[in-house]
């Protein structure tokens, strides 16, 4: 843990931590809003498609600017300007003007200013973290990010019993200003702006390029994406179906939270050397043991095997990140991630729809069963082909998992100026 003694990475820890707090607590008050102002689960429903739509149009794109222009001060922008859209929010609620209409176009305008945020912050932890540094930084960002949002959801009944929506959401918009803060301090190199630096198009066709040079990147990216849209809606869909009740429902989900924040935990402490590798076995994991989910009968034994799913889980994304930070450019690295990020939000969309037709169509028993294969199948089937691609790069190549970036690709940066 000794990162936490780092000035510059404690200060992202700390912020992005509040910030996903506030994220949390946002997206239970967003749902509640939706059902009391309607009392139809629908509209539930389509406040949260407008959480994820923009992002996974605007993510890739934007993520540009994050690699082309100060990704500090980017991400000081648009938690800024999500402070303004949220106390809009605030005051339409505090009149009675705050309608569902309303509601989604705050909630699509929140994520659609968000958008450049998780690729420029995923990003910048490589000019704050040495490279041998990377997989214990993301593990500990992630601790972070999956305790707080965690976290975020349980706050909204306090704040409603001892205060009221609109406190909701003031302290929503007080923890996009505490990341602005906690951002502000950090201090980091500058890049150098490159003369006859490349428009929009020209550096998002760039970022593919850069991304189809590395395949490891590509096929752990491309599984990632794959895999989460065949089980993330089993964890809200199918779990609803396999227990019957809310409060079994409620307890489930929070093991499956807090196991997550320990596997994210254990990892920050260990080493792997083969990450793409670790990536794309660990869904083959968490298919093993989601399987059985939908035949489990206690509480107890559907808590076992959401405890291994969560602990699977945080080694699906953790080396992912870190993989990407090490195998692409610093120029492009923002385009990349924000490649994942536009996918994942993609796939957020559709997995509720995937879980709920296979369960009508083939029950929740053997809808677990088919998902726990299939993760099983695709995982094993991205394994062979990061071998393929490992000996297709040998000799003289690097093996998967090793960083590629060199001296010669890294952007200059000028020196620290002082702020």
């Amino acid at each position: 843990m000794s990162l936490l003694k780092d000035r510059n990475f404690l200060l992202l820890f700390v912020g992005q931590a509040v910030s996903r707090f506030g994220d949390g607590l946002y997206t239970a008050a967003t749902a509640w809003l939706a059902w009391s102002l309607t009392k139809d689960p629908t509209a539930v429903a389509v406040v949260s498609v407008a959480a994820f739509a923009p992002a996974f149009l605007a993510t890739f794109v934007s993520a540009s600017y994050a690699d082309r222009y100060d990704r500090r001060k980017l991400m000081i922008a648009t938690d800024l300007a999500r402070v303004a859209v949220v106390a809009v929010a605030a005051v339409l609620l505090s009149l009675g003007l705050l309608n569902l209409s309303l509601l989604v176009v705050t909630t699509a305008l929140l994520a659609l200013i968000g958008a450049p945020f998780a690729p420029a912050r995923n990003a910048i932890v490589t000019q704050i973290v040495p490279a041998d540094r990377l997989q214990q930084a993301n593990g500990l960002l992630q601790v972070a990010f999956r305790a707080a949002f965690f976290v975020g959801p349980l706050m909204l009944a306090p704040l409603l019993a001892y205060g009221s929506m609109r406190a909701a959401l003031v302290v929503n918009g007080l923890t996009f200003l505490g990341s602005a803060g906690a951002v502000a301090a950090i201090r980091v190199a500058r890049p150098v702006l490159a003369v006859g630096q490349a428009g929009l198009w020209a550096d998002l066709a760039a970022g593919l390029r850069a991304v189809r040079a590395a395949p490891d990147v590509l096929v752990v990216i491309v599984t990632f994406v794959l895999a989460l849209a065949l089980t993330s809606g089993f964890l809200t869909v199918g779990l609803v179906a396999v227990v019957g009740q809310g409060g079994r429902y409620g307890l489930l989900l929070g093991v499956a939270g807090v196991a997550e924040v320990a596997g994210a935990l254990l990892l920050a402490g260990l080493r792997m050397r083969r990450l793409a590798l670790a990536a794309v076995l660990a869904w083959a994991l968490l298919g093993i043991f989601r399987a059985p989910l939908g035949i489990v009968t206690s509480t107890a034994g559907a808590a076992v095997l959401l405890i291994a799913t969560g602990l699977a889980s945080a080694l699906t994304d953790i080396p992912l990140i870190a993989l990407v930070q090490q195998r692409i450019p610093s120029h492009h690295l923002a385009k990349a991630l924000g490649l994942w990020e536009a996918g994942v939000a993609g796939a957020l969309a559709v997995s509720p729809f995937v879980a709920s037709t296979t369960i009508a169509l083939t029950g929740v028993q053997d809808a677990f069963l088919l998902s726990g294969a299939a993760l099983v199948v695709l995982a094993m089937s991205a394994a062979l082909t990061l071998a393929r691609t490992d000996r297709a790069q040998r000799p003289g190549q690097l093996r998967i998992g090793v960083p590629s970036r060199s001296e010669a690709e890294q952007p200059a940066v000028a020196p620290e100026s002082p702020r």
